[in-house]
């Protein structure tokens, strides 16, 4: 007989990146799973099966560039799987016998306590009073073939709706002002953490200046912050501080931000569901030879029970990655459209896909709040 001891491991990783002025929301996801420490059993050496550890190291549950250094609460709600992969949620029924016990009411509170949250939902209500504008002029365009005249209450009906949609928009700009400070906070701190140097005269001195750091830092941390400072800088024309044309100016630059940083996102969420489809058929392989082997539940119930868990967490993993790529997806059409001046069916285009990209991500706020008020005691 022969003992093996493990010890204590842990793994974790947080993306994020902050909202910008027209649906700006990009992804990134964080797993973690601990291992009981200092635990010790007796294998049998002649057994064909090794034990096995929850422990499943990922090599990209972290982002490419590692904006996971400036990641703030609100974000790491919003761009994280809507579970934490160290949760034990047992068989699929008694999962659903309590997430059933959550009320809807209490999830939608918890949701809009956020600025993300409110975003998110004003935002769903943005695009569908669009796709509905998109519905009723196509309605109107075959009613006027008929009748040649327009009634008074659809006119009004008409400019209410658009009206509500710009407050909507504006308002929504106004909620992401100022989130330029969440990297440079970050930057600030990374140049804080540099040691001191004690020059000829014994005070001591920044080894490196501020301006090193700047231009040392993480792409996609300074591609946050240039893109909250466009943002802030149009949202500030549309409010009528500044100039117009200035405004359209900082608009654009963000769109082409926005642009590169949906890029890089569908990168790591590439990379991410391949890390996941590898883990997922190691485990499937794993259970499928115990089963040719004849090592079934009855007789191995502890080690059958650990993969079958894990492999129902990576199924959800699977499915919530699936999610935030189409949601990249959608963003990326839409601001494809804004970069590349696109003309052709843009309305139709960037109404569909707004409201797409605002169900997704919404849906990811919901069960990621459902799941706290789940495990919450």
């Amino acid at each position: 007989m022969s003992s093996i001891t493990f010890s204590s491991q842990h793994t974790s990783g947080f993306g994020s990146s902050a909202s910008s002025i027209s649906d700006r929301e990009l992804h990134d996801y964080s797993s973690s799973f601990d291992v009981v420490p200092d635990v010790s059993f007796q294998t049998n050496p002649l057994s064909a099966h090794p034990p096995r550890s929850s422990h499943h190291a990922t090599g990209s549950t972290s982002s490419v560039y590692g904006r996971e250094v400036y990641s703030n609460a609100e974000e790491v709600v919003e761009k994280t799987l809507p579970y934490d992969a160290d949760s034990d949620y047992g068989d699929d029924k008694a999962r659903a016998e309590a997430e059933s016990k959550v009320r809807k009411e209490e999830v939608w509170r918890e949701l809009l306590k956020t600025t993300n949250g409110r975003d998110k939902a004003l935002k769903a209500m943005q695009y569908s009073l669009r796709m509905y504008l998109l519905f009723h002029s196509s309605f109107m365009m075959t009613s006027l073939l008929r009748s040649k005249t327009r009634r008074p209450w659809d006119i009004e009906l008409v400019k209410r709706c658009e009206s509500t949609i710009g407050g909507l928009s504006l308002t929504r700009k106004c909620l992401i002002l100022f989130n330029w400070l969440t990297p440079l906070t970050s930057i600030l701190a990374q140049h804080d953490s540099v040691p001191y140097s004690i020059d000829s005269s014994g005070a001591k001195s920044k080894s490196k200046p501020l301006l090193h750091t700047f231009l040392h830092t993480q792409p996609p941390v300074l591609l946050e912050l240039v893109n909250g400072l466009s943002d802030d800088v149009y949202t500030f024309a549309r409010l009528g501080l500044i100039g117009k044309r200035l405004g359209e100016r900082a608009g654009r630059f963000s769109d082409w931000c926005w642009f590169v940083g949906t890029l890089i996102d569908l990168v790591e969420n590439t990379l991410q569901r391949n890390v996941v489809s590898g883990q997922q058929h190691e485990v499937e392989s794993r259970l499928y030879t115990d089963s040719m082997t004849g090592a079934t539940t009855k007789s191995n119930p502890k080690a059958s029970k650990i993969d079958e868990q894990e492999l129902a967490r990576l199924h959800r993993e699977a499915y919530w990655i699936r999610v935030s790529f189409l949601k990249l997806v959608m963003d990326l059409i839409f601001v494809s459209y804004n970069v590349f001046n696109m003309k052709r069916a843009k309305n139709q285009v960037q109404t569909f896909t707004g409201l797409a990209a605002a169900l997704l991500s919404t849906s990811k706020l919901y069960e990621r709040h459902k799941m706290a008020l789940f495990k919450a005691p």
